[in-house]
């Protein structure tokens, strides 16, 4: 049984392995407010009646321009922000940020496209704004991530030389997290 769970964890470990220093680095990252670089360019819009307020209208429009530029769909999802009586289209992906505002002059509307830096590809990812075969990736590696935890844990637990430290690191993980949650 213990050369079953040693082989498991090890096929794990390194089929993810790409997968845990993306979130790694990229998490870590974030959590210091680094998230990458993109590059905006703003386009004047001339709209023929004023622009929608409701999601699928503010799609429809932006998609229209999208194929008028040339320019691939974001992956991630679309949403309305509001603001007090003001409001936005934000549709973000992977690659590209899209962002579709009002102006004083409801005659147009400034489209903006923001196109990631390559660091800023991969927060994106983290965040779950790429296609749909990457989040159920990374679903897998949510599952693959808890085994690898899991499996290293009976290990630890089951061979006596590691019983004692595994003990201790867990009631110390155990600490610490709580502590830091109840703080922050």
């Amino acid at each position: 049984m213990q050369k079953q769970i040693v082989r498991v964890h090890v096929a794990l470990a390194c089929f993810f392995l790409p997968m845990a220093v993306l979130y790694a680095i990229t998490g870590g990252l974030y959590g210091l407010r680094y998230t990458g670089a993109h590059h905006a360019t703003d386009t004047k819009l001339a709209l023929s009646a004023p622009l929608p307020t409701d999601l699928a209208g503010l799609v429809a429009l932006a998609d229209a321009e999208l194929r008028a530029q040339g320019i691939a769909a974001p992956t991630g999802e679309a949403r309305v922000r509001k603001s007090g009586t003001s409001y936005h289209l934000e549709w973000s992906g992977s690659t590209r940020d899209i962002e579709l505002h009002p102006t004083a002059d409801a005659s147009t509307a400034t489209f903006r496209v923001k196109e990631a830096s390559a660091y800023r590809r991969f927060v994106q990812l983290h965040k779950a704004k790429g296609g749909d075969l990457f989040r159920y990736f990374a679903a897998a590696w949510m599952v693959g991530l808890l085994a690898l935890v899991v499996s290293g844990a009976v290990m630890a637990f089951t061979r006596k030389p590691s019983r004692n430290l595994a003990i201790w690191s867990t009631v110390a993980g155990v600490v610490v997290f709580t502590a830091l949650a109840v703080v922050s």
